[in-house]
């Protein structure tokens, strides 16, 4: 069998399955509505475009007189001759952002996470983290395990006490890092962050929080899950993206100490064996830091949504998971069911993605409705309108 047939014959089971994903092409930038090849105009519900930056003319303009400043890439890896003043100028602004002293990007979050945990533990420490990672902490557990043969372990979702007792079997671990996602991008809910850092405190451990969905989006002037709870500052360690709020482009960045940064400087695979941000990226992200910096309004305008949306989906009838974020998942079942909701209500022209297994647990399938400061009233009555009348045909409702 060549590996053409049987990528061809595992395509096909997917098919069968109803779980075959289809890619839909964007003919306009990214937007409450967006022009959809062979569609049409659409309403997005899907995108991670929180606080609708994406084609702001601020943050397109600093990607702009980025390019013509720095030209259209780095021609090299960081720690060569990669480096760009708009590089150092955008990671001291994500780190005062954050409330960190200092900050380094990467191409993406994902390698942001990929390059921590491999770097910082050795054989005899230990990573904690939360069931409902996300797979790029996932994936960073399984290599730091593979190259430094360091210890993991699992606690269960948001369970304090499973951690506490995770926390007692490891107390002679030199290091212990507990890592867990600010705002689990699946569930929409928010880490118990205090309860965590007490903890941490307690038995001698380390914080880390991956933000992506929360940069831009928690607290009141979207500084992350830190600020939604008070503790700007208090957190070890913080990876996050550019790649949604912050203008949506790509790039990633971890922030902590200022020796964190410099360490993984020095020994970050990602890091040292990647090209920088194209300078396009990195001055599109800081002109996004700055734009959100001087219009917390926005952040507002994003909670105002979610809660409006979060609230007529369930005077419709339907029952989303519970929360405070712009994540807001409805509960289908299987991975068909999902896959079949979501080109019904394409086929009303909105958007949402349906997502199965192995995304999420076997039986928990789900459209996750992604909300939008840039959605207006308009934009959100039509996507209910079309979520009431595929509801009703499909007996949700």
């Amino acid at each position: 069998m060549t590996l053409g047939m049987r990528l061809d014959g595992e395509l096909e089971q997917f098919k069968r399955d109803g779980v075959y994903k289809r890619l839909n092409y964007l003919e306009s930038p990214q937007a409450t509505r967006v022009k959809m090849q062979g569609r049409g105009e659409v309403v997005i519900l899907s995108s991670n475009n929180y606080l609708g930056l994406c084609n702001a003319p601020e943050v397109v303009g600093a990607g702009h007189r980025a390019l013509d400043a720095f030209g259209a890439g780095t021609g090299s890896v960081r720690f060569i001759c990669g480096t760009f003043t708009i590089h150092r100028e955008l990671e001291a602004a994500l780190a005062q952002f954050v409330g960190c002293e200092s900050s380094l990007t990467y191409v993406s979050c994902w390698n942001a996470n990929e390059g921590l945990c491999p770097t910082l533990l050795g054989e005899q420490d230990i990573v904690i983290s939360d069931q409902l990672n996300h797979a790029s902490i996932i994936d960073s557990i399984r290599l730091a395990k593979a190259v430094t043969k360091c210890q993991a372990a699992v606690y269960k979702h948001a369970d304090m006490g499973d951690l506490e007792q995770t926390l007692k079997r490891a107390r002679d671990a030199p290091l212990k890092l507990i890592f867990t996602d600010g705002v689990f991008s699946m569930e929409g809910d928010i880490a118990r962050l205090p309860d965590i850092v007490a903890l941490a405190r307690q038995y001698g451990a380390v914080v880390a929080v991956d933000d992506s969905h929360a940069t831009g989006v928690l607290g009141k002037t979207g500084r992350g899950t830190a600020e939604h709870y008070g503790m700007l500052g208090e957190v070890d360690i913080i990876t996050s993206t550019l790649g949604k709020a912050l203008g949506g482009a790509a790039g990633g960045f971890t922030a902590g100490p200022a020796a964190l940064a410099d360490y993984l400087t020095q020994r970050s695979r990602p890091q040292l064996f990647s090209n920088a941000l194209p300078p396009t990226v990195a001055g599109s992200a800081l002109g996004a830091v700055r734009h959100v910096e001087r219009h917390p309004e926005l952040v507002r305008r994003l909670h105002e949504n979610a809660s409006y949306f979060r609230g007529q989906l369930i005077a419709l009838g339907f029952k989303p998971l519970p929360g405070e974020t712009p994540i807001i998942p409805v509960i289908l079942g299987e991975t068909a069911q999902a896959i079949q909701m979501s080109e019904l209500l394409l086929d009303q022209g909105v958007f949402v993605t349906g997502f199965g297994h192995p995304v999420v647990p076997q039986g928990h399938a789900r459209v996750r409705c992604q909300l939008s400061a840039a959605h207006t009233r308009e934009d959100l009555d039509f996507a209910l309108q079309a979520f009431k009348r595929v509801g009703t045909r499909l007996g949700l409702i």
